[in-house]
């Protein structure tokens, strides 16, 4: 059976506290769900601020046929014709062929929240559906505090959902808003809404996990007949978070049977949540339940010599199913296969069996041990594994750098850079200024290598990140600095690491320019 997963990372997830997404971050982590194959990937609202419009307009530059790309927005406003509504046509705007319209089905958020007659709600609800199909589009119409409403008032919860049937919506999904519900709760009101609506659109889900329970919630739901969930990827999100979709695919898909994203597509998982998670510049949860560090690590005694004579002793499924693998804690083994499987795509002639392979994992592993993670840093990669293996050539030689800071006293935050470098024994030296020492080290970087390299002209630093690796060392701490570039065709990510913060941002900027050179042509 088919269980339709719609991601909300962008728009609900964006809602978390301490979650930014600029559009390269929205374009990258779109490009991540699509390879992972989710039914809806819900973008934002392109009527409520032009960093979403933007993005809407820049998705034609990314892959993401595998997956419908939802515009998100609300009813008509009251007392006024749909097509005369402003954020009703912003929403056309995107040319997304799927929209979800959120609405109130609880009679005290109509009647105080918004202020609204209860009869003129439900038109808002019909009105704006029908307006919408009629521009061709596929509905989704996200029944806000149905759960609550329909504790409080079930006649006005489902007279709700009946207008959202008569304007022809493709979805009706069930918002548990406030995450105050038990699963019990949410699998006998979806039985009721499928009983009366089942057989004239589908059902769906989308939990919040104020009580932490959104993930279980979701569960009821699809187990009482609703086929499309809601959530994001980790769970983040408004408050306490949404269902943690990571969660309900590995349960739904591989306990329960159903398809929610390709069968092929279950080994990429784990890689993607870490990509998002770099992406969003949060941490996995250690413990976090499939995609955590801790997920299937062992140590010692009973545990470690079950697993090793038969993993099914200690374990609920196979790591290696979701792109995991095992750990032992005492005498750490595992991820070989990972490893050697990502290095053969950069290099098909590798051996696997080989002693290069070999060192080539343990080198990785004490990379990882600094503090480097490639998950989200491809480029770096890359040229990991091409420099450890002898088969790349570095484009430049560094002879020497100097920052020179910003007057502080007068709140001039200009800084400068001075570079010297060797290109095939021809001696580069420039310096520039930037709004800071990092942008000033990579405007001096790329002006003194554009004179030998025209291509890195079209060559600019999208996005850049740090994360503090070790807080209790304070400003003696080891950090870790992601950078994004691009240029009219792609972009890539590549990482430093260093308790100097400028060093780790050197080490990044010289990956981001030696990964374009290393593919100009």
């Amino acid at each position: 059976m088919r269980l339709d997963i719609l991601d909300t990372t962008l728009r609900d997830g964006s809602q978390a506290e301490g979650i930014s997404f600029s559009v390269e971050d929205k374009l990258a982590i779109s490009k991540s769900l699509a390879r992972l194959g989710v039914a809806y990937i819900e973008a934002g609202n392109p009527g409520s601020n032009p960093k979403d419009l933007d993005f809407f307009s820049r998705l034609h530059s990314i892959d993401t046929q595998a997956s419908k790309v939802v515009a998100f927005g609300a009813t008509r406003r009251k007392f006024i014709k749909a097509e005369d509504d402003e954020n009703l046509n912003s929403l056309l705007l995107s040319n997304s062929d799927v929209v979800a319209i959120f609405g109130k089905s609880w009679d005290f958020h109509v009647e105080k929240i918004i202020n609204c007659d209860l009869a003129e709600n439900l038109l808002m609800i019909k009105e704006t559906i029908a307006y919408l199909k009629g521009k061709n589009k596929e509905v989704i119409f996200d029944a806000e505090h149905f759960f609550d409403g329909y504790k409080s008032n079930p006649e006005y919860a489902m007279q709700c959902l009946q207008a959202a049937v008569d304007g022809n919506a493709d979805v009706l999904c069930l918002c548990e808003t406030n995450g105050g519900c038990f699963p019990h709760e949410v699998e006998a009101i979806t039985k009721v809404v499928v009983a009366k609506f089942g057989k004239q659109a589908k059902i769906g889900i989308h939990a919040h996990n104020d009580s932490d329970m959104a993930v279980a919630n979701s569960i009821a739901s699809v187990l009482a007949g609703a086929t499309h969930v809601q959530g994001t990827l980790l769970g983040f999100g408004e408050r306490c978070g949404n269902a943690n979709l990571v969660s309900i695919i590995v349960n739904m898909q591989l306990k329960k049977g159903y398809r929610c994203i390709p069968p092929e597509n279950l080994r990429t998982l784990t890689g993607v949540a870490k990509e998002v998670a770099e992406i969003a510049n949060i941490r996995i949860a250690s413990r976090a339940p499939f995609v955590g560090r801790s997920a299937f690590a062992h140590k010692g005694g009973m545990h470690v010599d079950g697993v090793r004579k038969n993993s099914k002793s200690f374990e609920h499924l196979n790591p290696e199913t979701i792109g995991g693998k095992r750990r032992f804690l005492v005498s750490e083994v595992g991820g070989k296969s990972l490893i050697l499987e990502k290095a053969l795509k950069i290099v098909p002639n590798l051996k696997i069996d080989s002693q290069k392979a070999k060192e080539l994992v343990q080198y990785l592993k004490e990379k990882e041990f600094e503090g480097y993670v490639y998950e989200g840093a491809d480029a770096s990669f890359a040229l990991l594994i091409k420099q450890h293996l002898g088969l790349f050539t570095p484009s430049f030689e560094l002879k020497h750098y100097k920052i020179i800071a910003g007057d502080q006293e007068s709140d001039n935050e200009t800084s400068s850079a001075i570079i010297k470098i060797l290109v095939d024994g021809k001696v580069g030296f420039t310096a520039a200024e930037g709004n800071g020492p990092v942008n000033a080290l990579d405007e001096a970087l790329r002006k003194v290598l554009e004179e030998f390299y025209p291509c890195l002209k079209k060559v600019n630093l999208i996005d850049y990140k740090v994360r503090v690796l070790n807080q209790k060392k304070a400003s003696q701490a080891k950090v870790r600095v992601l950078i994004t570039s691009g240029d009219d065709h792609d972009s890539w990510t590549t990482v430093g690491v260093s308790t100097n913060i400028i060093q780790a941002s050197w080490i990044a900027l010289v990956d981001s320019l030696e990964y374009k050179l290393m593919n100009k042509e």
